[in-house]
């Protein structure tokens, strides 16, 4: 059974970038084993491991569609992410603030209330015509917004934050730990005013004084012309807004392409399957091919061969970041042998076969260019007389 992440920090499923940082912070300072003993070794790798999958946006968007990160078949192509969490003793001390008694350290002032925001991931599903042409596409996504009531304030009645009472605006308290056999003087965040070194006397009910608040959205993006399946377009600032109204991240959208009924797209060519009757083969005939633009009428050659295409230039997919410009259609031609004859049908056939006694079977591993190329070029030179 996949490890549940959420759970071992103790956050909801849809806890913002900022709620799973603190409370991952709250519980390395608990757990790391040079305070709470050796014991507690494997829980704080184990909320260290949380925190490092968490933290990551393609881990987490992994986690999120019940796959797990950790497991190298259901993570094949998830390559390149960056590792969290804390590695060392002197890490997780250094984000404590520092310590007094022996090992230097340094103090660390209050967060400011306002904060720059993280950037979220959406899903895009397009049909093959819009990755041709381009166009105006709607992306559904979850984002934190402004809070309309406190426009950001986090204050209820408009006022402004006043200093927090317990740490004195500093943001850290100071606590005795016991480590190794010895007391030692920690710095850990203000449980008032959680690291901010200010509180909010009446917070404001939308938000709780957070300044922001969740939001399902409708996302209108210009989709590029060529575009392909599995990337990744970057909207600028439509991401969350941060704590305390502050300036938004971006938001990524990966396009997925949707499977077409007609073409198969190989890099910005369109191919297609066209099936003739063989008489249109051997003698020719115009063929009408339905594209993305219409459809086109093309020349069958006289004495067209099984898999042999036909190009109509300019009609594939755009190409990426090259307006105007395209790739091609590209027909296979594929040719239909009757599998019942009237008597009629049966007796040209017949006429044809005594007119090519001739012939003699041929067995090889590759057709050889100028090679007879078979029933089409008899057919051909019969009914034409060439």
């Amino acid at each position: 059974m996949a490890t549940d992440y959420y759970a071992v920090l103790g956050v909801s499923r849809d806890a913002s970038d900022d709620e799973i940082k603190q409370a991952y912070r709250k519980m390395a300072r608990k757990y790391h084993p040079d305070i709470a003993g050796p014991e507690y070794q494997e829980k704080f790798q184990e909320i260290n491991k949380a925190y490092e999958i968490l933290s990551d946006p393609e881990k987490k968007r992994m986690v999120d569609q019940g796959i797990d990160p950790e497991d190298p078949q259901a993570s094949a192509g998830f390559g390149g992410f960056s590792q969290g969490g804390y590695g060392s003793f002197a890490d997780i001390f250094d984000d404590l603030g520092g310590m007094f008694g022996g090992f230097g350290g340094r103090s660390r002032g209050p967060q400011p209330r306002v904060q720059p925001g993280s950037d979220v991931l959406a899903d895009l599903r397009i049909p093959l015509k819009v990755a041709v042409f381009g166009g105006v596409q709607e992306v559904q996504s979850r984002t934190y917004i402004t809070c309309p009531t406190c426009h950001g304030n986090g204050s209820a009645d408009g006022s402004q934050p006043v200093t927090c009472s317990v740490c004195k605006g500093t943001g850290f308290q100071q606590k005795v730990t016991r480590v190794l056999m010895t007391q030692m003087m920690t710095q850990v965040e203000c449980s008032n005013c959680h690291g901010f070194g200010t509180v909010i006397p009446n917070p404001c009910t939308q938000c709780g004084g957070s300044g922001r608040v969740a939001d399902e959205h409708v996302e209108k993006v210009n989709v590029p012309a060529g575009v392909q399946d599995g990337t990744r377009m970057r909207v600028a600032g439509r991401g969350n807004v941060g704590l305390g109204g502050g300036q938004p991240g971006d938001l990524y959208i990966d396009i997925h392409v949707a499977a077409d009924k007609q073409f198969v797209r190989v890099g910005n060519d369109l191919h297609c399957w066209v099936s003739v009757p063989m008489v249109w083969a051997a003698l020719g005939h115009e063929v009408t091919l339905s594209t993305f633009d219409g459809p086109q009428n093309v020349e069958l050659k006289p004495g067209t061969q099984p898999e042999e295409e036909i190009r109509v230039k300019g009609l594939g997919a755009g190409i990426l970041n090259s307006p105007g410009e395209r790739g091609d259609v590209v027909a296979h031609v594929q040719v239909k042998v009757p599998k019942k004859l009237n008597s009629a049908q049966r007796e040209a056939l017949e006429a044809f076969d005594k007119a090519s006694k001739s012939d003699k079977p041929e067995q090889f591993a590759r057709p050889s260019k100028g090679r007879d190329r078979g029933l089409f070029d008899h057919l051909k030179n019969m009914f034409t007389g060439e």
